[in-house]
């Protein structure tokens, strides 16, 4: 078999049927991803040990096969024929080779055209503080930092910096210019990337994810020291994040890192994508920015108290997830069995419903 035809054949159809992900693993037909939903591709065959292993390998580089049979599993980008990028993760599963790949759309939309709330045009518009964008896996949140990178793009001269592994979305500049570094071909790691960002001139920077202690303390003081950062975690809410990000370090630093978040933090937007009910997924988000009341609580490790701050500032600006689910079961573009599913708390959620 020509298991790069074969590839190709399999990456055409997961782009012309709109997935957002291909699945190949031992013992399955190959499995696209549908509006959140694993659906196989029924015309093909089921995957032997073989197939799946060439086409896994059929995408490698000799340097990144050698790389990924010492590892036991490799993230990268592949390119098919220019027609689409994929973020790639080869692995083996019971001692098979295996293969996760997520469709990069080439287009990056904008924050107006993926439905998320005007607020967030405000975050792209500071010259400094520390934004993050948190929810589960594959739930958007490479997809609205692109949106808000790309806004900053085409309204401002700034040197944008990303540290990616890999790299996803690409930008073309525009009135900024772009350095985007992928971990593995143009750093050796993340932390020694992280660590030279700041002798690089950068205005704003984009860390595709923080995966330990030294890459929050990094994002940190960038933006004490007048950068504007983003970032992602894979966390469930605003307060959750600010546990999970001082609950990293060690007790005898938590003091620190709490008043530095206190000083750095500018806003939060936990999203999820929810199935619509005529097709496609819309983004239900909470949003919390950081006033005054937000910062206090911050520095009196009273995160728990955040969520009624953000109940009580719809004025302002701020939203739950529930209050945004509810407003899409309202519009009928949501129904309430898959809103139950998405929110943290379905009994509050039906409250909120009754009362609209």
């Amino acid at each position: 078999m020509d298991y790069k035809q074969k590839l190709n054949e399999l990456l055409l159809a997961t782009a012309k049927q709109g997935a957002s992900d291909l699945h190949i693993a031992v013992g399955r037909k190959p499995i696209l991803r549908i509006d959140g939903r694993l659906v196989d591709i029924a015309s093909e065959a089921i995957l032997t040990p073989e197939m799946t292993q060439g086409l896994s390998l059929a995408m490698l580089t000799e340097k990144q096969k050698e790389k990924f049979l010492q590892q036991g599993d490799l993230d990268f980008s592949y390119n098919f024929e220019d027609k689409a990028r994929f973020r790639v993760n080869t692995f083996f599963q019971k001692a098979f080779m295996a293969a996760a790949l997520r469709l990069i759309p080439s287009e990056i939309k904008t924050i107006d055209d993926l439905g998320l709330p005007n607020i967030l045009h405000e975050f792209t518009k500071l010259n400094q503080g520390f934004f993050l964008c948190v929810g589960p896996a594959g739930h958007g949140k490479s997809t609205t930092l692109a949106g808000m990178l790309d806004e900053i793009n085409h309204s401002r001269m700034d040197h944008i910096i990303t540290i990616e592994d890999p790299i996803e979305y690409l930008f073309v500049q525009d009135r900024a210019i772009f350095s985007q570094r992928e971990v593995g071909a143009d750093t050796p790691s993340f932390h020694q990337g992280l660590r030279s960002i700041l002798r690089q001139d950068p205005d704003v920077i984009m860390i595709g994810e923080m995966r330990d202690a030294e890459s929050i303390a990094t994002a940190m003081t960038a933006a004490e020291t007048g950068h504007l950062v983003f970032s992602t975690l894979h966390t469930n809410s605003a307060s959750q994040t600010i546990d999970r990000i001082i609950d990293s370090f060690p007790a005898n630093q938590q003091g620190q890192i709490t008043s530095q978040l206190a000083a750095t933090l500018v806003g939060i937007l936990s999203q999820r994508l929810v199935p619509r009910i005529d097709g496609g997924r819309v983004p239900a988000v909470e949003i919390m920015f950081v006033n005054s009341a937000v910062r206090n609580l911050i520095r009196e490790n009273k995160a728990y108290q955040i969520d009624l701050v953000i109940e009580t500032s719809l004025q302002q600006g701020m939203t739950s997830l529930n209050r945004s689910l509810a407003e899409l079961v309202r519009k009928k573009e949501v129904a309430l069995e898959e809103a139950e599913l998405h929110s943290l708390n379905p009994s509050e959620l039906r409250i909120l419903l009754e009362k609209m």
